[in-house]
């Protein structure tokens, strides 16, 4: 049987790479955008996993980041950061277990972030839902590995992809941001989409957070 992936926010660069990863390795793949999957929407989520028999691997890539100084984020740039990155996370991973722990057998892996760990400046909405995230996959990780259904946290790190680039632009920025990476310089998203496939391989691991740059956080 072919196995069957599902990415989520399919219209991303990371995302579409990882699904290049996949169709060479032999795997059928759907890969939705926005206007076919908005995560962010109960209803939406419900009629789009609605369609699905069978799902190997859920990737949950849909993100969102509206970035602002603490003081004049408004409420609603708050909470829609959280509906994508985390709420959208908890739709998705909840309808995919459904099917999963049928199987007994899947795997969710989450999209998430190195501000998790850090708290960046301005990035409060995004950083709380990224730490969100990584306490979401562990809890589904001890809940349902009794159902051998696994749940692993990738960090890709900071990628040039569309939603960057522009931030890259800027050399200052850019010259701060490679000053936090040990080796002095960022991820790419081809070897973010060939370590999360490889991740799906490594049957025994789950309840992990992976990170894939060289920036270290300290110990707590």
């Amino acid at each position: 049987m072919t196995p069957k992936a599902l990415i989520t926010g399919g219209a991303g660069d990371l995302a579409q790479q990882i699904r290049i990863e996949l169709l060479s390795a032999g795997w059928e793949v759907l890969s939705p955008g926005r206007e076919e999957l908005d995560v962010s929407d109960a209803s939406s989520v419900k009629a789009y996993f609605g369609q699905i028999d069978r799902l190997d691997l859920l990737i949950n890539n849909a993100g969102l980041f509206i970035d602002k100084p603490f003081v004049s984020m408004k409420e609603e740039d708050f909470t829609q950061v959280l509906d994508v990155c985390l709420r959208g996370a908890f739709l998705c991973s909840q309808a995919a277990i459904k099917l999963m722990s049928q199987q007994r057998e899947g795997h969710i892996i989450h999209i998430g972030s190195f501000s998790a760990l850090t708290g960046p400046v301005g990035q409060s909405n995004y950083a709380a839902a990224k730490a969100g995230i990584i306490a979401l996959s562990q809890s589904i990780a001890l809940e349902y590995g009794s159902w051998n259904v696994r749940s692993n946290c990738v960090l890709p790190g900071f990628l040039d992809t569309k939603m960057t680039r522009h931030l890259l632009s800027d050399s200052v920025f850019r010259d701060q941001l490679l000053a936090r990476h040990a080796l002095g310089r960022i991820s790419t998203v081809a070897d973010a989409a060939r370590m999360i496939v490889f991740l799906h391989s490594m049957s025994h691991v789950s309840g992990q957070v992976f990170q894939l740059d060289s920036r270290i956080s300290p110990w707590e």
